[in-house]
């Protein structure tokens, strides 16, 4: 029946469809700039040319934007077209299941450049691609995102399932940080092959993966006994001024912002603060992710039970402020009196509580917010809800890998690193603002 108790196994597998989409999308801004625009000591070639557009951005910064302006348009339609879906199998999953293999397609030909050198044209052909990838790589992940309050009844249900749902991103986060280790082995193994060929087969390999993740919740779950949700009957403009108008959802919506723009720095950042400014080998750089990445999940238990104790504000609050000071360090990378590996272990350690707290709670979080909407108007909007979250989350990826690749311009390389450093203040602010805008967040004590 409808709304039936979701079952451990069924959680799990809703779990693998984040890993495939993180996995995707975090190799996109993990890869994506350090691919098209390495520094000099990293033994790829460029092929994107070092342009500035109108004196001011350079084109990588252009090409990261570019996919974002189409999801303005392309977000809110498909969280209406699935809010209104009366589809025999649900609401949600039939726009899964047609969104995969465009996705893993585009996303193929997006680490696929025409021109084997520096060219202009390489730049419109990773444009193209990357609009194509981010539009397909939506129709999956907002009906995806938009199941997790029709799965759950209560708050304790929202954010045990949102864990899980985050444990599946940062698995995605970990393996797209392992590319260059990767690539290590397929060079091992192929001796003739050159180091973008080896990277290139990597990432295929990967979106191959990913893909099969994504299928996982597509087959194994069944939305129409599982979900409780109903057809939404709102026009699409009005259901988008309504979910604007929830003034605790702007506040989330501008915090969340500022935080996916500063990961994203630090994701895009990653292999250049390894190789540059501590003058480690690139394939470290997957080593101190996955290392973050295993040290946060020791704080999930943890953070489920502070958040049932002490509620989800404070501890986001906390982590906001940590994440800050984290960004301040990253400044002086290379400069400490220690050795590098002290110096990065300082970092990955102090950054695991808040990567695991900003992971699981915000989306716990706004699936009250959507559930409670529910409650007042009667109409199921959380499709329209997530659709606006992924949207200013994209916007906020795009804009942070844009300031990295824009602050290159700067210094990149070893010697000349300013660019590069320019990073951890700027990473410093955001958090700082998106600490004081959620202060002004009110959040129900519920249980």
């Amino acid at each position: 029946m409808p709304g039936s108790r979701f079952p451990f196994r069924k959680q799990l597998a809703y779990t693998c469809g984040m890993i495939g989409w993180s996995m995707m999308t975090n190799m996109i801004i993990v890869m994506m700039p350090y691919f098209y625009l390495p520094p000099s000591n990293s033994g790829l070639i460029p092929f994107v040319p070092q342009l500035l557009v109108f004196g001011v951005l350079n084109l990588l910064s252009v090409i990261a934007a570019s996919g974002r302006f189409v999801d303005a348009v392309y977000d809110p339609l498909i969280a209406s077209l699935s809010d209104k879906s009366t589809h025999p199998n649900g609401r949600r999953i039939p726009f899964m299941k047609w969104a995969i293999l465009p996705a893993m397609f585009f996303f193929c030909l997006t680490f696929s450049p025409l021109v084997r050198g520096e060219s202009v044209y390489n730049a419109v052909w990773l444009t193209i691609n990357m609009i194509f990838f981010f539009m397909g790589a939506t129709t999956y992940i907002i009906p995806y995102n938009a199941l997790l309050p029709e799965l759950t009844n209560t708050a304790a249900e929202k954010v045990k399932l949102s864990s899980f749902q985050q444990v599946g991103f940062i698995i995605g986060i970990m393996l797209s940080a392992l590319v260059n280790n990767f690539a290590d082995l397929v060079q091992k193994h192929f001796t003739v092959i050159d180091r973008d060929s080896a990277v290139q087969y990597t990432i295929w390999g990967l979106s191959v993966i990913a893909g099969l993740f994504m299928l996982i919740p597509v087959l194994y779950i069944n939305e129409k006994k599982y979900s409780s949700g109903k057809p939404s009957h709102l026009p699409l403009l009005p259901a988008i001024r309504k979910t604007f108008g929830n003034r605790n959802f702007k506040y989330y919506l501008i915090s969340d912002f500022s935080y996916y723009m500063a990961l994203s720095i630090i994701s895009s950042g990653l292999l250049y603060f390894v190789t540059v400014l501590l003058r480690l080998p690139e394939s470290d750089g997957g080593v101190f992710m996955a290392t973050m990445v295993l040290v946060s999940l020791v704080f999930y238990p943890l953070i489920n039970y502070l958040s049932k104790k002490m509620g989800k504000k404070p501890i986001v609050m906390f982590s906001f402020g940590l994440l800050s000071l984290i960004f301040v360090a990253i400044f002086f990378l290379g400069k400490f009196p220690v050795s590098p590996y002290v110096q990065i272990y300082t970092l990955v350690l102090c950054a695991a509580f808040p990567l695991a707290s900003l992971g699981i709670l915000p989306n716990a979080i706004l699936a009250e917010i959507a559930q409670e909407d529910t409650n007042q108007t009667g109409e199921n909007r959380e499709g329209m809800y997530f659709a606006v979250k992924y949207l200013f989350v994209k916007f906020g990826q795009t804009l942070g890998i844009a300031l990295f690749a824009f602050l290159t311009v700067y210094g990149k390389d070893p010697g000349n690193d300013y660019g590069l450093r320019l990073n951890g203040i700027c990473g410093c602010v955001l958090c700082v603002v998106a600490l004081i805008v959620f202060s002004r967040f009110k959040e129900a004590r519920t249980r």
